[in-house]
């Protein structure tokens, strides 16, 4: 069995700090891109949403229009309305 070393727990102890920093620096440079990709997608859903909730808001109101053209249909006169109250 090989015993642990100083030297070798320095050695990596370093090398986690030097990966830990490079990854740092690399989320620093890439992290607005992919920020703005997220935006810009999301962008877009909202877009098609705001589309199709449009396209139907004309639909229906084509099909409002096409119900109000028709002339309007008569009430039907059931007869006079009786307020019965109860005694006691």
């Amino acid at each position: 069995m090989d015993t642990a070393s100083l030297t070798g727990l320095v050695k990596v102890l370093l090398w986690i700090i030097v990966i830990y920093y490079a990854l740092k620096f690399v989320t620093k440079l890439l992290a607005p891109y992919f920020l703005q990709q997220v935006v810009k997608k999301a962008e877009e859903n909202f877009q098609q949403q705001q589309q199709y909730y449009n396209q139907q808001q004309s639909q229906q109101q084509n099909t409002q229009t096409n119900f109000s053209s028709d002339k309007p249909r008569e009430k039907k006169k059931v007869g006079e309305y009786i307020d019965f109250e109860e005694i006691e």
